[in-house]
């Protein structure tokens, strides 16, 4: 393989790789591939196939394919992220887009590559995933060590980002219940930081080395839904091929996370609540009940007293569940903490993609102020996200943001005062504004404007693009300057 290393290069003989692809051909060749090097290959047609072979075995990495029936692969790489965060996960597709590709890295993919790739290049990537994954894992005492101290350090590093007194209130509500077994309501809309308040509670209680498991129950069909949070026993039902351990189970020792319980359908609402009550579940098709010590937090955006007054809800399930309530305030309630957010999102951003962390203009920030936020912190991070990997000016502007605002071909920009003592940048429209040069006399904003962009062309031996940054403006907006100065006659 000359310029690749191989598997065995970095003595990872014998490691378990399982292959997930619906395509025969990909698995045939992955797994000739694979057990050519000494390396041990399983293979799967589709993500419930290899979630099975998860349940009943452990892996070194998993090899996955997006695209596939049932469930694709990047639900598959969040359910292993659940049930094996520690083994590192390879994406492939010959579907690609940029979605695709960010979606998976931030679920935690360890690399993304594109079909058809040569074997030599699916070697090395696994080469590398391996090696990564020994570190995590570690093979003697010293490696467990690094384990502990690299999760100690991703504790460390999770941060509640606010200062509105409603959010801080919430967020010390929750470390104060985080230790007890009462079952705790995190209460509001789509987005405001529900399953991060969730975590936050895992990670301040007792339970923090043991998992954290998290269900969306409104994600799943009645049939397979009882299957995921009760378990199965093998031959319970036609597909049932192995026995499999549901969410309940899986979280012993730990904390469960029940989001969207509000879609949960009332038919199961009974187990549910006797679940809750005793302390252990019934697999489907299993013969006696298996104990289980997990904290259950439940989360919904529903109004859940609506819901029992409409029938669609059981009211004792509701009491059960409604022990401590936790109500998440939406983003537009949280004016101290908009902008706060959207500087925490670019600089993470920034550096996840290894851009220069950019500054909002005085335009954005007064935008972000103004807007309603219909999808709360979840959107505000999306369109953060966005703006990281697309703004080309000096500072992130509002075009940058929204994709219906377009990027006026007039900008003139002058520095400003804005909250904080921040600098920024404002439009000035009106050609009738005056200001005064160093010698007092006034000078029309126009004129300013000529001169600004005049000496930004001076010092960059008139390289439009650097000027364009100096500016913080967009090359095409330049470049319309410079036409609209030469169409009027005007010399720079």
């Amino acid at each position: 393989m000359n310029s690749h290393s191989s598997p065995t290069d970095l003595n990872h003989s014998g490691k378990k790789i399982l292959v997930v692809d619906d395509e025969q051909g990909i698995r045939v060749d992955l797994f000739q591939a694979l057990t050519k090097v000494d390396l041990t290959a399983s293979v799967a047609e589709n993500g419930r196939m290899a979630l099975d072979i998860l349940n009943r075995q452990t892996v070194d990495l998993i090899i996955s394919d997006i695209k596939m029936p049932e469930m694709d692969g990047l639900e598959l790489l969040k359910q292993a992220k659940i049930l094996c965060p520690l083994v590192p996960v390879i994406i492939m597709t010959g579907f690609a887009t940029v979605d695709s590709a960010i979606h998976a890295m931030r679920l935690g993919a360890f690399d993304y590559i594109l079909k058809p790739f040569p074997m030599e290049v699916m070697l090395e990537t696994v080469s590398r995933a391996l090696a990564s994954g020994q570190l995590l894992h570690g093979a003697s005492d010293g490696a467990l060590l690094l384990s502990s101290t690299l999760t100690r350090q991703v504790k460390e590093q999770r941060v509640i980002i606010g200062r509105d007194p409603a959010w801080l209130k919430v967020v010390d509500r929750a470390k104060a219940v985080a230790s007890s077994t009462a079952t705790v309501l995190i209460l509001g809309e789509s987005g405001t930081g529900k399953e991060v308040l969730a975590r936050l509670l895992h990670e301040e209680s007792e339970r923090c080395n043991g998992p954290f498991v998290a269900l969306n129950c409104a994600a799943l069909p009645d049939g397979l839904l009882e299957s995921e949070l009760f378990g199965h026993e093998k031959g319970a039902f036609t597909g049932a091929i192995s026995t499999k351990k549901g969410k309940f189970e899986l979280a012993d020792g730990g904390t469960l996370l029940l989001d969207e319980i509000g879609e949960v359908p009332i038919h199961l609402q009974a187990k549910l609540l006797r679940v809750l009550q005793e302390g252990e579940v019934d697999r489907l098709g299993g013969k006696a009940p298996v104990k289980f010590d997990a904290h259950v937090l439940a989360a919904t955006n529903c109004n859940l007293s609506e819901a029992v007054e409409q029938g669609t809800f059981r009211q004792d399930l509701f009491y059960r569940l409604n022990v401590i309530p936790l109500r998440l305030p939406a983003l537009k309630e949280r004016q101290e903490d908009i902008l706060l957010l959207a500087d925490y999102f670019i600089g993470r951003y920034a550096n996840q993609y290894k851009k220069l962390a950019k500054s909002l203009s005085c335009r954005s920030r007064q935008r972000l102020l103004d807007y309603s936020w219909p999808g709360n912190v979840r959107e505000m991070e999306n369109m953060i996200e966005r703006a990281v990997l697309l703004s080309r000016g000096s500072s992130i502007e509002p075009w940058d943001l929204w994709d219906e605002e377009e990027e006026p071909a007039d900008v003139a920009t002058l520095p400003c005062d804005i909250e904080d003592g921040q600098p920024g940048i404002v439009s000035a429209a009106s050609d009738r504004a005056i200001f005064a040069d160093d010698n007092g006399r006034m000078v029309p904003l126009k004129e300013v404007e000529r001169q600004m962009i005049r000496q930004a062309l001076q010092q960059t031996d008139n390289n439009r693009t650097h000027a364009a940054k100096i500016l913080g403006i967009s090359v095409r907006t330049l470049r319309n300057k410079l036409n609209e100065y030469r169409s009027q006659g005007m010399v720079l």
